[in-house]
């Protein structure tokens, strides 16, 4: 027996999860979204449609098209077969990657461990008010879980690390553990490795903006120049003076650049100098050394043999062969 509706398209919703609201679209290309929606319409009513008639309907490029059921089928939110296209559950998807098998364990470790999801808990409720207004897609929770265990963050190191990644670029995954892995790498794990770092940080920062006003730039550092920033600061731990040395010299070049730079600032680290005044004393004392070789007097060609001498006779021989 087939029940059938009689709703006309004029009283009929095509639901958007919200799941794809607040795990996809945020990074997601606007005609992209286009093409997930009216896809969405279209397995509603289990209707058919080429690339073609897509580009047309939604007056996309379909080369865009294209791209758009490319990128939707490779991050798992539609499923392309040869002659179909099978939405996929979102609901169900975000379920069976928060589902965890449990393991037994000791009634030390058990507390041990609720104890430790109890901080978890309340620090991961404070995130999601504070960057999420309250709404947090649930894949979250499982991805700062998995932070938790992958770093070693304490607690207020982990809102920390949201604060940092809201107030500069945004809250993308990618970049959030981008910058998980940069503060791993320097050892940081708890308040005291977090306030040490601050400090470098704003160090960083302000040398930064001097460099940027020395070098009269508009624009933004690509990320190659941020990282020769941060290991002149960071791994040598030079100061601006040093740094502003290494600046005067691209004068005598006609197109300064940020590895010139860094060769100069990298041969004084690797000579062991670590002040201004004793980079400024090597450049003294190799500037005295060069105008001493430049002043050695050449030896003139003259003096580097003995002239021949010829006699009348000689000259009266040449003229009596002619």
């Amino acid at each position: 027996m087939l029940f059938e509706s009689s709703k006309s398209i004029l009283y009929s919703d095509t639901l958007l999860p919200d799941i794809f609201i607040t795990e996809y679209m945020p990074s997601m290309d606007c005609d992209f979204i286009k093409v997930y929606i009216h896809c969405l319409f279209l397995s509603k009513y289990g209707k058919q449609a080429s690339t073609e008639e897509l580009s047309k309907k939604l007056e996309i490029d379909m080369n865009r098209v294209k791209d758009a059921l490319n990128y939707l089928d490779n991050i798992g939110v539609i499923s392309r077969k040869e002659n179909s296209i099978q939405m996929i559950d979102l609901k169900e998807k975000e379920i069976k990657k928060m589902f965890r098998p449990k393991s037994t364990s000791t009634p030390e470790e058990a507390a041990l461990s609720s104890d430790r999801n109890k901080k978890r808990n309340k620090i991961i409720s404070a995130i999601n008010d504070r960057f999420f207004q309250g709404v947090m897609s649930p894949s979250w929770y499982t991805d700062i879980d998995s932070w938790f265990d992958k770093y070693s963050f304490e607690e207020d190191v982990m809102y920390a690390l949201f604060q940092h990644c809201y107030d500069h670029r945004g809250l993308s995954k990618h970049y959030i553990a981008k910058v998980a892995d940069s503060w791993h790498s320097k050892g940081i794990i708890n308040n005291f490795d977090m306030d040490k770092y601050s400090i470098e940080y704003q160090k960083l920062k302000d040398i930064r903006m001097k460099i940027i006003k020395k070098l009269k730039r508009k624009g933004s550092l690509t990320e190659y120049e941020e990282a020769y920033i941060e290991k002149w600061v960071i791994d040598f731990k030079f100061d601006f003076d040093i740094i502003e040395l290494a600046l005067k010299k691209t004068t005598s070049i006609s197109n300064p650049n940020f590895e010139y730079i860094n060769k100069i600032i990298t041969s004084w680290y690797e000579s062991g100098l670590k002040s201004a005044d004793e980079i400024i004393a090597q450049e003294k004392d190799k500037k005295q050394i060069n105008n001493k070789t430049a002043k050695q007097p050449e030896i003139p060609q003259h003096t580097n043999f003995e002239q021949r001498k010829y006699d009348k006779d000689y000259f009266d021989n040449i003229y009596d062969d002619v």
